[in-house]
């Protein structure tokens, strides 16, 4: 199964800024897709996470966190279907927050950022190191984003769920490809 790998702090705000779609091309040894701008990539080709984070990092132009997971991980977060229910709406935002490494829940979930008055920022849940939830289209939900790593004690980088099903679909076509 391939690998999905998630850079944080990529692309934002004018820092640390690069073309995903050219770091996916000096990677083409490993067979991989670029997903958006953010810094989001899935690895075809069967590798360990150590190599591909090896290679990654020699080809990035500034240090960055990498979250790498299985592909696996992630069509089995998409089946849960952690939204369903929710109505899509246009000033709020589905999202997955990906944690460095499996982290236990420090608060009891759903819980909401600010924790009263009108919410920011809501966690529904979290599935291994997929922590997702609601948050308003705001300036102040970056730094509601930023609190998770502070709660959960590490790094943490954020995608939306539109970005997940993305990856999901890259997925089930080298799914349908294996079979």
């Amino acid at each position: 199964m391939a690998l999905v790998v998630f850079l944080k702090g990529i692309n934002v705000g004018g820092h640390r800024t690069f073309r995903p779609s050219v770091l996916a091309g000096a990677l083409r040894a490993f067979d991989v897709v670029s997903i958006g701008a953010a810094g989001t990539f899935v690895v075809h080709k069967r590798v360990s996470r150590t190599a591909f984070r090896d290679a990654l990092r020699r080809r990035l132009p500034f240090e960055a966190d990498v979250m790498i997971c299985s592909g696996t991980d992630i069509l089995r977060l998409s089946d849960r279907n952690p939204f369903a229910g929710q109505r899509a709406r246009s000033d709020i935002i589905q999202f997955v927050s990906v944690l460095a490494k499996r982290r236990p829940t420090l608060s009891p979930v759903p819980f909401d950022l600010p924790a009263t008055g009108r919410w920011g920022l809501r966690v529904l849940g979290q599935q291994d190191r997929f922590v997702f939830g609601l948050y308003r289209r705001e300036m102040k939900a970056i730094a509601y984003l930023g609190q998770l790593e502070r709660l959960f004690g590490v790094p943490a980088t954020t995608r939306s769920w539109n970005t997940i099903a993305a990856i999901v679909r890259i997925l089930n076509k080298e799914n349908d490809r294996a079979i």
